[in-house]
C-alpha cells in the first residue's frame, strides 16, 4: 500500500480542529479510513461507468474490475455496483507494467493518474474526505425521533450518495463548517440586508420590509466572503440539507445565495430563477392537483433579488404543511437514518409511489428533478409511504408539446426549463429518479431490481416506461463533469439497467 503523508486537507482540517473542537479530534483521526472508503467507493464508481475519455476499456473477471487507461496503464478494484451505497472500496491499483501501487486515499489516486484537470479534482477529493470525517465524527447518539421537519434533514451525515464531493465544501473553514453544516445542527443567524431596487415575485412579508426597502435574508458566510457586509439585524434559522436552504422559526424556509462550490454547483440564485418563479410555482401546483392527492408541490411563498444572483432569497412552504395528524414528512435521503424496517415490500411500496407519480407527470409533460434531496416521502403512523411532497422547482423542465397533447395550456416560460427534447426529459426524471433517489434507497442492483420488477408490470404502458424498460439507465456523470471544466451543462453517462441486466 503506497502511504505518503496525509494529504493536505486532512492535515489542514485537523490543526484546525485541534484549535477550536479539540474533543472532535479523536473522532476525526479515527473517521479518516472510513471517509477514504466512503469517498474512494463513489469515485470508484464514476470510473467504472462514466465515459472518461481516457479510459480506453473496461473488463470484468472473477477478481473485480480493470480499467485499461489509454496511456497503457491498469487501474484494478472490485466489481462496480452503480447502485451501492456502502463503502466496499477500500484501495485501487494503478499498475504502469513495471511497477504496482495501490492507493487507499481517492486525492492521491486521482494526482497518480495525472489526467486533464486532476490537481484541482484531487484537492476537492481531498477537501471531501476530511469533512465528511468531520461530519461523522461530531454526531450524538440518536436518543429520539426527530419532530421537526429540519431536524430529520440534518440527519443526513454523508451527503450525496454517489457524488465523490458528497461533503466537499472548499473555503469553508472548520468553525464555518461547524457552524453552518447541517449536520452538525448548529443554529445559524441569517443576516437581513436592506435593499430598496429589487425584483419581486409573489408576496415578499411584511416582516422582511423596512418600509420601502426589502430586507434580503443573507447567509452568514456569504455576508461576510462575498457582499462583505458590515454587522445587520439577524434572524435564527436551523439549516437544511442544500445548507443554503434553512427553516425559519415560524415555518417557512428560506434558500439563500451561497456563492461556492458545494458538491458540484456553485450555489447562487439567478434572477432568471427569480422571474420565472411565481409562473412557475403557480403550474407545478396545478400539476400536482392532477395526481389524485399522491404529490403536493411546496409553494412559492415570494422571492426577491437585488438584481444580482449573490444577492437573492426564496420563501417557500415547508413540506410539514402537507403532514396530516400522525404522519411524518422527510426527505427521501434521511429514509437511511430511521428505523423503519424497510422490507422489500416497503421498498416496493415506495417504489410504486414514486415511479407511478413522477411517469404520470413525465407523460403530462412535466419532468421532476427527484433527487433524494427535492423528493420527499410524507409516512403513515405505522412508517407506511403514503404521498409525495416536491420541493425546488427551479430544475425541472416543461414541454409544451406533451402538454398540449393532453390540452393543458402551457404557462408562459421561456429558457431552459422549456424543452420538448425526449431524451433531455428522459434524463432529467430517469437520472434522478432512479439513477439517484431509487438506488440510493435500495442501496444495491439486486434490490432495486427486485422493487422494480415488481412494481412495473402493474404501471400504464406510456413510450416512457418503455424506454425505462429497454435502454440503459442515465446518470449525471458527477465525476467527469468536475474534470470538465470547459464543457458547459450536464454530462450523461449510462447504467446497466437492472431490469435488463443479469
Amino acid at each position: 500500500m503506497h502511504r505518503p503523508p496525509m494529504p493536505d486537507a486532512e492535515a489542514a482540517l485537523a490543526d484546525e480542529l485541534s484549535a477550536v473542537r479539540p474533543d472532535l479530534s479523536a473522532a476525526y483521526a479515527a473517521g479518516l479510513p472510513g471517509a477514504r472508503a466512503a469517498v474512494l467507493t463513489r469515485l470508484w464508481r464514476a470510473l467504472a461507468h462514466e465515459p472518461m475519455p481516457w479510459i480506453a476499456r473496461r473488463e470484468t473477471g472473477a477478481d473485480g474490475l480493470t480499467l485499461h487507461l489509454t496511456d497503457g496503464r491498469r487501474l484494478h478494484g472490485p466489481r462496480a455496483d452503480p447502485y451501492a451505497t456502502a463503502a466496499y472500496v477500500t484501495d485501487v491499483t494503478v499498475d504502469d507494467g513495471s511497477y504496482e501501487r495501490s492507493y487507499d486515499r481517492p486525492a492521491l489516486l486521482m494526482t497518480a493518474l495525472a489526467v486533464p484537470h486532476a490537481p484541482a479534482f484531487a484537492a476537492e477529493l481531498d477537501d471531501s474526505v476530511a469533512s465528511l470525517a468531520l461530519s461523522r465524527a461530531n454526531q450524538p447518539a440518536a436518543d429520539r425521533e426527530p419532530v421537526a421537519d429540519w431536524e430529520w434533514e440534518q440527519r443526513v451525515v454523508d451527503g450525496h450518495p454517489y457524488h465523490p464531493n458528497c461533503r466537499s465544501r472548499p473555503g469553508f473553514s472548520v468553525a464555518e463548517q461547524l457552524a453552518y453544516g447541517p449536520e452538525h445542527r448548529p443554529v445559524v443567524e441569517l443576516a437581513l440586508a436592506s435593499v430598496d431596487d429589487c425584483l419581486v415575485r409573489g408576496e415578499w412579508p411584511k416582516w422582511l420590509r423596512d418600509e420601502d426597502r426589502f430586507l434580503i435574508p443573507v447567509h452568514p458566510w456569504q455576508a461576510a466572503h462575498v457582499l462583505r457586509l458590515p454587522p445587520q439585524e439577524v434572524v435564527p434559522a436551523h439549516p437544511l440539507m442544500s445548507l443554503r436552504t434553512l427553516a425559519l422559526p415560524d415555518g417557512p424556509h428560506v434558500k439563500t445565495a451561497l456563492s461556492t462550490r458545494l458538491t458540484s454547483s456553485v450555489r447562487d440564485i439567478s434572477v432568471y430563477s427569480i422571474e420565472t418563479s411565481a409562473t412557475v410555482s403557480a403550474f407545478a401546483e396545478d400539476m400536482a392537483a392532477r395526481t389524485d392527492g399522491l404529490l403536493h408541490v411546496t409553494r412559492t411563498l415570494g422571492a426577491v433579488t437585488a438584481h444580482s444572483p449573490d444577492l437573492a432569497a426564496v420563501l417557500r412552504e415547508s413540506p410539514e404543511v402537507y403532514a396530516r395528524p400522525g404522519e411524518r414528512v422527510l426527505p427521501v435521503a434521511a429514509l437511511a437514518s430511521t428505523e423503519l424496517p424497510r422490507s422489500p415490500s416497503w421498498l416496493a411500496d415506495f417504489t410504486r409511489l414514486a415511479l407511478g407519480v413522477c411517469l404520470r407527470l413525465l407523460d403530462l409533460g412535466v419532468a421532476l428533478e427527484a433527487h433524494g434531496q427535492n423528493l420527499l416521502v410524507v409516512l403513515s403512523a405505522t412508517g407506511a409511504p403514503v404521498r409525495l411532497v416536491y420541493r425546488d422547482l427551479a430544475d425541472i423542465r416543461v414541454s409544451p408539446a406533451r402538454l398540449g397533447r393532453h390540452g393543458i395550456p402551457a404557462p408562459a416560460l421561456s429558457g431552459r426549463i422549456v424543452t420538448d427534447d425526449e431524451t433531455t426529459l428522459r434524463r432529467k426524471m430517469f437520472g434522478s429518479l432512479i439513477g439517484g433517489t431509487l438506488g440510493a434507497t435500495a442501496g444495491s442492483s439486486a434490490v432495486l431490481r427486485e422493487a422494480l420488477e415488481t412494481v412495473v408490470r402493474d404501471l400504464p404502458r406510456t413510450p416512457d416506461l418503455a424506454a425505462l424498460l429497454d435502454e440503459p439507465l442515465p446518470t449525471k456523470a458527477l465525476t467527469l463533469m468536475r474534470l470538465s471544466p470547459e464543457t458547459p451543462g450536464d454530462i450523461w453517462a449510462w447504467l446497466p439497467n437492472p431490469l435488463v441486466s443479469p
